[in-house]
Formats: structure tokens, C-alpha cells, sequence
């Protein structure tokens, strides 16, 4: 399969080699999370959207910052609106307990056996991002737990970059494995090796724009050479 040409799912590229690391988005890729992501959101900006919020629509922003989600709503808003928006949409996303999310069939046993070492590198907070890995029993899979801190999100490669420096690693060591054209650039930019998910949130267009090396349909196609 060319790198990229759009993907069949039933016929995803499944020759992926053993990498020394390994980089994971995390809603998406790890967590279906949407249900509580966009229920958040939805319940936060309904009452300021000028139409109603379609599920689809803000399942689509998910893997990039609640900026880029809450301007569109509401280009008009400033920055101080926005940010008690944001903070409003936190709150909610917490209390929701991650009640409706779920890890993806197979992610557990794949990472369980897969070789090399790993971390995350997601647009939610280090914090945040722990606590979720550990609410679901990912965490001990992970040498190393990278979100995005007070610096820019993907689609710059910023948060793959500290995720690297943290393990010791080279771009070249480095397979990132998310479900966005913002995991893809993000990858990109960073220099590694990017895999493409099929069973996530992203658009295999939108993807492929970004000439991802692997495409995979299931977790498990991660350890299918290792």
C-alpha cells in the first residue's frame, strides 16, 4: 500500500516493525472517549452556539485544542470568554467521571506485549492524562506519561518532542501512533515514523494528506512483526 493512497479497513497496511519507542495519542487512539468529550462540550457551549452542536461536527475537533472547537462556535468571543468556556468545559468533562468512555479492543493486550519502550503524547495535561491512564488500567504500560503543559498543541510537534527528550530517544527510535491529520503533521514535523488508526475519530483523507508510513485497523497489527 503507498503510504499515501486512502486505506481499505478491512485491508489495513499490517507490517509494521518493532520500534525501540513508541508515542501514543490517547483519545482516539487509546480511549473512545467521545461520548464524554463532546457531551462536555456540548453541555458547556450549547447555550452560547448559534445552531445546535451535532455530535459528528464536535467529534471532529477532538485531537486538537478546545481553542480551535470554541472559536468556531464563537469567533466573537474574547479571550477572557473563551478561557472561562474552557475552564467551564473542564470542570464538566471531570464530572462526567469518564462514565461513558472506554478503552479500545485490544489496546490492553497489545500494549501489554509490545516491545520497546512508551509514552503518550496527547493534547490533554500531564496530570490529567495520568489519571485517565490509570482510571483504566493503562498506566503501567507506560514508561513515561507526556501531555500538553502551557506549550502549543499538535499539530506542532512540541509535545512529541518532550515526550522523545523524556525517554532518551531519537526521532529515528520513535513510532507515533494516532487517529488525526493533527497526529500526522505532528509526527511529521517531529521526524518520526507516524501509524495511522482507522478505528478513531480522524478522517482517512485528512490523514493521508500527511503520507502516514503504516496504517493499521486494530491494535493488535502493532505487534503483528514483533
Amino acid at each position: 500500500m503507498k503510504a499515501n493512497s486512502l486505506p481499505d479497513p478491512n485491508s489495513a497496511q499490517t507490517s509494521v516493525p518493532a520500534f525501540p519507542v513508541y508515542l501514543f495519542d490517547v483519545d482516539g487512539t487509546l480511549l473512545d472517549s467521545a461520548e464524554d468529550i463532546c457531551g462536555a462540550i456540548h453541555q458547556v457551549l450549547s447555550p452560547h452556539a448559534r445552531s445546535p452542536l451535532d455530535f459528528e461536527y464536535l467529534r471532529s475537533f477532538i485531537g486538537f485544542h478546545l481553542d480551535v472547537c470554541f472559536k468556531e462556535v464563537r469567533p466573537d468571543y474574547s479571550r477572557e470568554q473563551l478561557d472561562d468556556l474552557i475552564l467551564q468545559y473542564r470542570n464538566t468533562y471531570w464530572g462526567r467521571n469518564h462514565a461513558s468512555t472506554k478503552v479500545y479492543p485490544g489496546i490492553k493486550e497489545t500494549l501489554a506485549v509490545l516491545p520497546g519502550r512508551k509514552s503518550t503524547a496527547t493534547t490533554k495535561g500531564t496530570p490529567t492524562t495520568r489519571a485517565v491512564l490509570d482510571m483504566f488500567g493503562l498506566l503501567p504500560h507506560f514508561d513515561h506519561v507526556q501531555g500538553t503543559d502551557g506549550f502549543p498543541c499538535k499539530p506542532e510537534p512540541d509535545v512529541l518532542l518532550r515526550s522523545m527528550e523524556a525517554l532518551g530517544a531519537r526521532p529515528e527510535d520513535c513510532l507515533f501512533v494516532g487517529d488525526s491529520s493533527a497526529d500526522m503533521e505532528a509526527g511529521r514535523r517531529a521526524g518520526m515514523k507516524t501509524c495511522a488508526v482507522l478505528y478513531g475519530y480522524g478522517q482517512p483523507e485528512a490523514m493521508a494528506r500527511w503520507s502516514p508510513d503504516f496504517w493499521i485497523s486494530h491494535p493488535r497489527q502493532l505487534i503483528s512483526a514483533a
